[in-house]
């Protein structure tokens, strides 16, 4: 047997394990991982541009909720003959861990909870964007190997090395190997997360262009990822509506840096009111201290040195007074002689 035959990347026999009677599904597991890094990552990019700690975890207690409900709708809506097509049960469209998140609603919506979550405590939604976007990007690179647990999302057949090995049978499914669609998303996701941080750094992006940016790298790559898919799918003039709504979002993505940076050039000076400042902001808010306090020292310094010079001419001033009125050392005045005649008188 050939030995490129022998090298692929074998499915799991199963996409949930038990520990006594509660099940860990494979692709609820890598969603809720991906969430903790995505908050994780971007509470650090958050304290760093001046943000308090937790604010952006209290946001995302608004922000995932609407997301997981925005992309199960976008799922079921653009899949719909998949819950309520002849033969099929519409109560499978709640079953959100055997899969079925589109990432467009899940984004759309997941805005909507964090602009509450902004709004209530003051915050700029664009900033709150820019600092969570590189996290929402390992997300992704995170969750989509949930799909590799439900034996899902995969491409043409190959006998490339790297194939995924299909070995599940349902929904219409042939075994056999194919292009791991997964794999290569996971790391398009990883590689657009490290794209923004490097130009956030680079570029001092603000007022939601690093958001931008990677909603506009990520497009890219789902377009051309989309066109290997071989899953059933919504076509329009030949291509798949993944790959309309791929061309489409990244177009208003460009646009928005474009003008924004017109509009809007640098980036914002405080992002969460009462906040102090983190990382670099810290630093040079530091430094201020100091100089003020050098400052204040000298002040009061020069003061003291002003009040003693002061006094010190206060002095001089008033000894010649002192002098006149003072009465000579030794008793009262002596008296002068008597003259002869004065005696004798």
């Amino acid at each position: 047997m050939d030995l490129v035959e022998l090298a692929f990347i074998p499915s799991p026999s199963r996409g949930v394990l038990y520990l006594g009677p509660v099940p860990l599904r494979g692709y609820a597991f890598c969603i809720i991982i991906g969430v903790f890094v995505a908050v994780w990552l971007g509470n650090k990019r958050w304290v760093a541009r001046g943000g308090r700690v937790g604010t952006v975890a209290d946001i995302a207690v608004w922000a995932v909720p609407f997301g997981l409900v925005g992309g199960r709708l976008y799922h079921v809506i653009t899949d719909y003959e998949l819950y309520f097509s002849e033969g099929r049960d519409w109560v499978d469209a709640f079953k959100v861990w055997e899969g079925g998140l589109g990432i467009w609603g899940a984004i759309a919506l997941g805005a909507v909870g964090a602009w509450i979550g902004c709004r209530r405590r003051g915050i700029p939604l664009p900033a709150y964007a820019d600092a969570v976007a590189p996290g929402i990007a390992f997300a992704q690179a995170i969750g989509r190997w949930g799909n590799w647990f439900n034996q899902e999302l995969y491409g043409r057949p190959t006998d490339l090395p790297w194939a995924v090995k299909i070995t599940s049978s349902t929904d219409g499914r042939v075994p056999g190997t194919y292009h791991p669609t997964f794999l290569y998303e996971s790391l398009w996701c990883i590689g657009v997360a490290l794209l923004v941080i490097w130009a956030d750094r680079r570029f001092k992006l603000g007022h939601g262009r690093a958001f931008a940016l990677y909603v506009a790298a990520y497009c890219v790559g789902r377009f051309w990822i989309e066109y290997m898919r071989v899953d059933d799918a919504h076509h329009i003039l030949g291509l798949r509506l993944n790959n309309w709504t791929a061309m489409f979002v990244f177009l208003l993505a460009v646009v928005y840096i474009v003008l924004s940076a017109r509009m809007r050039p640098g980036r914002e000076e405080i992002v969460e009111p009462g906040a102090s400042g983190g990382g670099e902001d810290d630093a040079a808010e530091t430094e201020k201290k100091a100089d003020g306090a050098e400052r204040a020292d000298k002040t009061d310094e020069s003061q003291s040195e002003s009040g003693a010079t002061s006094e010190s001419e206060s002095n001089s001033h008033e000894e010649p007074g002192k002098a006149g009125v003072e009465e000579p050392t030794g008793g009262a005045p002596e008296k002068e002689p008597e003259t002869e005649s004065a005696k004798k008188s």
